[in-house]
C-alpha cells in the first residue's frame, strides 16, 4: 500500500498481504514438513562442544512428546508457567504446550517470592517449569515458601528432569484442535509503570506478528539469528523464535546476554542478524573482540525494547556498514506495531520507527480529547487489529483502560506520524513533563543529551514542583572521569533546546534500574529522587 500524503496521523491496515489463519503449532508443522532436515535450533552456551542442534524435523517430535506429556496431567485451555532462563527445553515447552492447546505463562527467572507469586496466582497457573537454581539462589526453595499462596498449582516438574516428564506421556495420546483465536502465552507486562498485568496473546497474533518480521528481516534459508533477547518476553519467544522458523532459519538461543559469547557465536555460527535491545548492541560494539571477531556474514542489525538512539543507529552503519531494522513494539500487540526496512534511508532508519506492519492500523490519538491529530503532530500511539491481546488475564477494568470500546489499544507511548506514515517515538504518557502549562517530551532532551561527548546515556524524568508544578530532572551515567559539570551540561542544552526544556536537576549515576528486556524504570528514578536517595549535583 501507497500513502504519500496523509493528511491526519491515520495508517490504515494494509491487508496487501493476507493473514493466515493459523497456530504457533502448526508453524512449526510447516516448517518441519518443508525443511525437516534444517537446523532449526542451537543451544548457543559458551562451550562449543556442548551446543546441541534440533533440525525442524527433530524439534517438531520433541514438542510433539511433550504434549503428549502435559495431556496426561493437564488439560487443553489450562494454564502453565515456565520460570527459567534460556534454555532449548524451554522452546520445546513453548511448542508443546502450542501442540496441547494450553496457554503458557512465561515467568522472569530473575522473579522472587513477591513477584513470583504475583504471576502465579494471578494466571492460575496450575503448573509450574523451572530449574532448581539460578545464580546461586534456589527457585525451588522459593517456589515451597509461597506455595500456600498458590492454591491453583498443581504440578512442579524441574526441568532437570524433563527427560523423565516426556516419558510420562502416552504414544497414542491425541492432541486436540488448537484453533488460531485460542490463547497461546500470558506474557506479563514489564513493569515500567507499576505491577505487571498478563497480556493474553493469540496464536494467530503471535504466529503472523513473527511473519511479518521475518519479512522485515528479510529472512531466508540459510539465515542464522543469534537470539539474545530473554524467552520470557514476547521478542525472545515469538519474533526472534517464530520468524526464522517461518522462513525456515537458523535461531542460535544464547543462555544469556553476555557480549563476548555473542561475538563468538556471531562468528563461529555464521550468523546474519545481529538482534538486541540498545544496550546490548552498545556493550557489542564497546567489547575488545569486536575488532577481532570475523563478522562477514552479519548483514542486518535487529533492535527494539526501548528506544533505540539514532547515535546507536549510525555507529552501526559505520563500523558495521548493515542496516538497522527498528521494532517498535508492545506486549499486548503480540508485539510489533511498526519496522523500519533495510531498504529504507540511513535517516528514516535513525530517526523513525518506520512504517506500521501489515493488518496493523495506527493512528496518534491527542490524549486529552482522543481524536486523531494532524500530521506531525505529538499524541498517544494507538493501534488496531489482527494482533491484539484478547485481554489483561482476569482483568476487565484494567483491559477497559487499554483498549477502548472500538478496539484501539492505547500504548501509553507518545509519538508522531509523518505523511507518509513513518512514526517517532517521543517517550511514555505517563512520563510527558507539563512545567508551567507546558509540555515536555523527555526523548527530546535525552537525545540532545545522548550528543554530548561526556554523556554515555541519560533518563530524564518530570519530578515535584512546588512553583510550576513540575520540573525536569536529567538522570547521567558519564562517559569520562571526571564526570561532566551541571554547568557544561546546562549551557550545551540551551544552545539546543528552548530554556523551559533545560533540566533544573543533573544526577550522577553508574547505571539504571531496568526491567529485564531493558527498558529503564523511570519511575523508580523519580521514587528516589523524591525519597532524596539521588542527590542532584546542580540545579
Amino acid at each position: 500500500m501507497t500513502v504519500d500524503h496523509l493528511a491526519e496521523s491515520y495508517w490504515p491496515a494494509d491487508r496487501g498481504v493476507p493473514l493466515t489463519e493459523t497456530t504457533c503449532g502448526d508453524v512449526l508443522r510447516d516448517a518441519a514438513r518443508s525443511a525437516g532436515d534444517t537446523i532449526a535450533l542451537v543451544s548457543g552456551v559458551p562451550d562449543p562442544a556442548g551446543r546441541r542442534r534440533w533440525t525442524f524435523g527433530q524439534l517438531l517430535t520433541e514438542a510433539q512428546t511433550a504434549a503428549r506429556a502435559l495431556l496426561g496431567r493437564f488439560d487443553p485451555g489450562e494454564r502453565v508457567a515456565v520460570w527459567a532462563p534460556n534454555i532449548p527445553e524451554w522452546t520445546i515447552l513453548q511448542f508443546g504446550a502450542a501442540l496441547a492447546g494450553l496457554t503458557l505463562v512465561t515467568v522472569n527467572p530473575l522473579n522472587r517470592d513477591r513477584e513470583l507469586t504475583h504471576v502465579l496466582r494471578q494466571s492460575r497457573a496450575v503448573g509450574v517449569f523451572l530449574v532448581p537454581e539460578l545464580r546461586d539462589v534456589s527457585t525451588v526453595e522459593i517456589l515451597e515458601r509461597v506455595r500456600s499462596q498458590l492454591p491453583h498449582l498443581r504440578e512442579r516438574v524441574l526441568f532437570t528432569d524433563w527427560a523423565a516428564f516426556c516419558a510420562t506421556g502416552s504414544p497414542t495420546q491425541q492432541l486436540p484442535t488448537v484453533g488460531p483465536a485460542d490463547a497461546v502465552q500470558i506474557q506479563y507486562t514489564s513493569g515500567t509503570t507499576g505491577t505487571p498485568k498478563g497480556a493474553v496473546i493469540h496464536h494467530r497474533g503471535l504466529a503472523n506478528n513473527a511473519r511479518f518480521c521475518a519479512a522485515q528481516l528479510r529472512l531466508a534459508p540459510g539465515d542464522v539469528l543469534v537470539n539474545p533477547m530473554p524467552l520470557f518476553h514476547t521478542a525472545g519467544s515469538g519474533a526472534c523464535t517464530l520468524a526464522p522458523m517461518h522462513a525456515r532459519a537458523t535461531q542460535v538461543l544464547m543462555p544469556y546476554f553476555d557480549p563476548a559469547l555473542m561475538l563468538e557465536l556471531l562468528e563461529t555460527e555464521g550468523g546474519t542478524v545481529v538482534s538486541g535491545v540498545p544496550t546490548m548492541l552498545y556493550a557489542l560494539l564497546d567489547h575488545a573482540d569486536f575488532t577481532r571477531r570475523n563478522l562477514s556474514r552479519v548483514q542486518i542489525a535487529f533492535s527494539g525494547g526501548a528506544l533505540v538512539p539514532p547515535q546507536l543507529v549510525r555507529r552501526i552503519h559505520e563500523s558495521m556498514g548493515i542496516p538497522v531494522a527498528i521494532a517498535y513494539a508492545q506486549t499486548e500487540a503480540s508485539p510489533i506495531i511498526t519496522g523500519t526496512l533495510p531498504t529504507d534511508t540511513p535517516d528514516d532508519q535513525a530517526n523513525t520507527v518506520g512504517r506500521p506492519y501489515p493488518h496493523a492500523e495506527v493512528r496518534i490519538a491527542d490524549p486529552t480529547t482522543g481524536g486523531t491529530v494532524p500530521v506531525g503532530r505529538v499524541g498517544e500511539i494507538c493501534t488496531r487489529g489482527y494482533h491484539l491481546m484478547t485481554e489483561y488475564f482476569d482483568d476487565p477494568d484494567a483491559t477497559a483502560q487499554a483498549v477502548d470500546t472500538d478496539g484501539w489499544l492505547h500504548t501509553g507511548d507518545l509519538g508522531s506520524m509523518d505523511g507518509r506514515g513513518y512514526c517517532r517515538v517521543e517517550g511514555r504518557v505517563k512520563e510527558m513533563i507539563i512545567r508551567g502549562g507546558e509540555n515536555i517530551y523527555p526523548r527530546e532532551i535525552e537525545m540532545v543529551l545522548r550528543e554530548h561527548s561526556g554523556v554515555a546515556d541519560v533518563a530524564v524524568v518530570g519530578v515535584s514542583d512546588q512553583k510550576w508544578g513540575e520540573q525536569v530532572a536529567a538522570f547521567i551515567r558519564p562517559a569520562s572521569d571526571p564526570p561532566p559539570g551541571h554547568a557544561d551540561l546546562d549551557a550545551f542544552c540551551r544552545r539546543h533546546l528552548a530554556r523551559f526544556k533545560v533540566p533544573q536537576y543533573w544526577v550522577m549515576v553508574d547505571a539504571y534500574p531496568m526491567t529485564a528486556s531493558g527498558k529503564v524504570q523511570k519511575y523508580l528514578l523519580r521514587e528516589r529522587f523524591t525519597a532524596g536517595a539521588a542527590t542532584p549535583d546542580g540545579g
